[in-house]
């Protein structure tokens, strides 16, 4: 382990003396949110980004492990959504004075959990709109807005965001997908590391393919 140290999910500052990159998983209150180890933003803390998220709807923010979340990243849950089946969307519910009771869950554009696979990386800025589900080992661009599901292995970047393109052949993605590193052990991960961060992909596709 480098300099002794093993890495240890529940730590909140992984890197010494640097308060402005956090794990998130040790820092949770919330228990709708369910974050994976070594998962982190780059920012002091971490449920400010998770917005419009009320107890009444029930949503859940899911994110995997070994994320890397860039800095301004917003999760808009479900609660930003208001009611679209009647001739005004304005949510009198809401506010002091006016009589109108709750719509009924049914009446709001509901779209689920969101759920964020392992490995992905989120670029600054990035909108996350609510119900969406990103694959393992996406990128998403600085600046995006992501409104609808994002396959694993993808690059998406824009407003709305569009897939680029795969990040690997399709023979690789499935060795990946196989493969799960992320649900190791630490001692396994770090003997992997000089195939899981080299840009020889052909090597790569090689090599990960005889432990299967």
């Amino acid at each position: 382990m480098k300099d002794g140290i093993i890495p240890n999910p529940n730590t909140i500052y992984p890197i010494k003396g640097y308060e402005e990159e956090i794990y998130i998983k040790p820092t949770i209150k919330n228990p709708n949110i369910v974050v994976g180890d070594f998962t982190y933003i780059v920012d002091s803390e971490f449920e400010s980004h998770v917005t419009h998220f009320y107890d009444f709807i029930g949503d859940k923010l899911i994110i995997g492990k070994f994320c890397q979340i860039g800095k301004g990243v917003e999760f808009v849950m479900n609660g930003a959504n208001h009611q679209m089946n009647a001739v005004s969307t304005f949510p009198f519910y809401t506010l002091e004075g006016w009589d109108q009771v709750p719509p009924s869950q049914n009446d709001l554009p509901l779209k689920g959990d969101t759920i964020v696979g392992n490995d992905v990386w989120i670029g600054q800025n990035v909108t996350i709109l609510p119900g969406v589900h990103i694959g393992d080992g996406a990128i998403i661009g600085a600046n995006s807005v992501v409104g609808k599901n994002i396959e694993p292995y993808t690059i998406v970047v824009g407003n709305p965001a569009r897939p680029i393109r795969k990040r690997f052949d399709e023979e690789l993605i499935d060795i990946m997908e196989k493969l799960k590193w992320w649900d190791k052990s630490i001692e396994e991960i770090n003997s992997l590391i000089p195939l899981l961060t080299s840009s020889n992909l052909n090597k790569v596709k090689e090599e990960l393919a005889k432990l299967f």
